[in-house]
């Protein structure tokens, strides 16, 4: 562990001197195969620089970053910046297919960007098919120059990345998934930065150590990178107390156990005690789970070191207690004690006029099989999610330049449904036909629309949580309940003053989440659910926000090194 603290260290020291408008840095990614071996089981995956997880990026607020990515697999590749804002430089997002055809072998492409009002806990990962399983990293951006933290400074600041590690390919499974039309295997451990540790077969050597001295604070910064699963987190015996989450200063609060869905981060900070306890305690996490389908059903355990004023052996191990897998009612008291800053500094500046009202039904269904076959999904049909019943269909050429050069016809439609063509009661018995419709389609937004969004769960193949994630832009949930939205009722207990700002957000099981955000930022906007295996069903849709009147209002023209399809 203190190997990172030290490299920590040495990539800040390594920084160029900042200055005024902010410095450019430039990392170089390598896409290529490196054999891992984690759980006795040795395979050649992908990986960024040969690294799993991959390396850290770290930047100021205010900086620019070159990141040029250079394709040595026969995967096609592209890496989306996670959280970041991107403003005017859509070009730079990297969902495939959304805002960039994917970076094909033998190419490159130089992701160019500035982190505008933005500081905290991020990261990076492959937006393709299910290469995020192993090409994902942290990126950190610390505030500018002489700008402190609005909590105790840390004595040392850690990531701890959760992942998941398949002993096969997990381009494989869900290739054999898509074919089927039933579920993909589920995954043969959790990780923290990679290590699976102690809790399973032939891994106590791969364990995360986190050393730590007495009378110390610091900085965790969580990240769930995991491909399919919420992820529940403690320490034994020790106390956390959150004060960021999705890169947004939070009012801090203490806690013995966080939730983190796919994309969330959160930032804790770490008291240690103040005498040596002569003890060891476990960092764990597990998954939250509410779908019907089977899950990776394990533990992936940590383990906090104190440092000893003499050499100690066969020290006892705590163990931190973690809510039942489906424990809703815990998430849903975490999620509401999350709240913004809300200060002269830090406001929340929560859109209080609403230009836009949109309701969206999110959840899964089915889709029939092809001809003379039978699927492994329900009755025989393949598995498919939508969004207001409409399971987006990806396009072969990217929607972005599509929209960019007037050559949309034919790639996508732009009316996507503003509510749900047919109402039923969401939460409550199901209706008989669970076939979702296709199509590619996008909900327009001239250049800074207030909108209000109401996603509500459906339990058409019974209820389920759904992180969803906006690119482009951070939002305000305002509001968020079980059962049925009532249009009348609740918005009458919406929090305007100090909501939680994120980027992404868990449709609660069985219940609706509403969030509000400014359309302010022009290009083409993918929202998605972060559970990789709803994506592929079609659990996503895009926004095109069109060009404001003014040039800092328009989108900035593509990069000659724009990737094509």
């Amino acid at each position: 562990m203190g190997g990172i603290f030290l490299s920590l260290l040495a990539i800040t020291s390594l920084l160029p001197l900042y200055t005024i408008g902010g410095t450019t840095r430039s990392y170089e990614f390598n896409i290529e195969l490196q054999n891992v071996t984690r759980l006795c089981h040795t395979k050649s995956m992908v990986t960024v620089n040969g690294k799993f997880p991959g390396p850290r990026i770290v930047a100021r607020e205010g900086d620019r970053l070159l990141i040029k990515v250079t394709n040595h697999v026969s995967s096609n590749i592209t890496i989306h910046w996670h959280g970041i804002r991107q403003l005017r430089s859509g070009w730079a997002d990297g969902p495939a297919y959304i805002t960039q055809c994917p970076i094909q072998t033998g190419q490159s492409y130089v992701y160019n960007y500035t982190v505008i009002g933005q500081r905290g806990t991020l990261f990076w990962h492959a937006h393709i098919s299910w290469l995020r399983a192993s090409v994902y990293g942290p990126l950190i951006i610390l505030p500018k120059l002489n700008v402190p933290y609005p909590f105790t400074k840390p004595y040392k600041e850690v990531p701890i990345i959760f992942g998941e590690w398949f002993n096969t390919d997990p381009e494989a499974i869900i290739s054999q998934a898509t074919q089927t039309g039933g579920g993909p295997n589920v995954s043969d451990a959790y990780t923290f930065n990679g290590l699976p540790g102690p809790l399973y077969n032939c891994s106590a050597k791969d364990t995360f150590k986190l050393k730590v001295k007495t009378g110390k604070t610091y900085l965790l910064r969580l990240i769930n990178a995991a491909l399919n699963d919420e992820l529940f987190f403690s320490i034994a015996n020790h106390t956390l107390t959150v004060v960021e989450a999705d890169a947004i200063y939070v009012k801090p609060f203490k806690t013995e156990t966080l939730i983190l869905a796919p994309g969330q981060t959160t930032n804790v900070l770490l008291k240690t005690k103040s005498k040596f306890p002569g003890a060891n305690f476990l960092m764990s996490a597990r998954p939250y789970v509410t779908g019907q389908g089977t899950f990776d059903n394990s533990t992936v355990a940590g383990i906090l070191e104190y440092e000893s004023p003499v050499p100690m052996k066969n020290l006892p191990l705590f163990t931190p207690t973690l809510p039942s897998l489906n424990d809703t009612s815990f998430v849903s008291k975490f999620s509401n004690r999350l709240r913004s800053l809300a200060n002269s500094k830090f406001p929340a500046n929560v859109p209080q006029k609403i230009d836009k009202h949109l309701f969206f039904t999110v959840g899964l269904g089915t889709a029939p099989c092809a001809q003379n076959r039978t699927c492994q999904g329900p009755n025989g049909a393949r598995f498919a999610a939508s969004i207001n019943n409409v399971s987006f269909v990806q396009p072969s050429v990217a929607l972005l330049q599509s929209h960019f050069f007037n050559k949309s016809k034919g790639v996508y439609s732009p009316y996507f449904p503003i509510n749900p063509v047919h109402w039923f009661n969401y939460t409550g018995t199901p209706p008989n036909n669970t076939f979702v419709s296709n199509g590619t389609k996008l909900m327009v937004l001239p250049f800074n629309t207030s909108v209000e969004l109401v996603m509500q769960d459906t339990s058409i193949l019974g209820a389920e949580s759904h992180p969803l994630h906006l690119h482009g832009f951070n939002f305000f949930v305002v509001g968020q309940g079980f059962g049925n939205y009532d249009p009348k009722k609740d918005p009458k207990n919406f929090n305007l003053v100090d909501p939680i700002e994120r980027n992404t957000v868990g449709v609660p099981s069985g219940g609706w989440v509403a969030i509000r955000f400014l359309a302010d930022n022009p290009g083409v906007w993918f929202m998605h659910c972060h559970l990789e295996v709803h994506t592929g069903w079609g659990l996503k849709m895009a926004w095109l926000v069109l060009d404001g009147e003014l040039p800092n209002q328009k989108l900035l023209p593509p990069p000659a090194d724009l990737p094509k399809c």
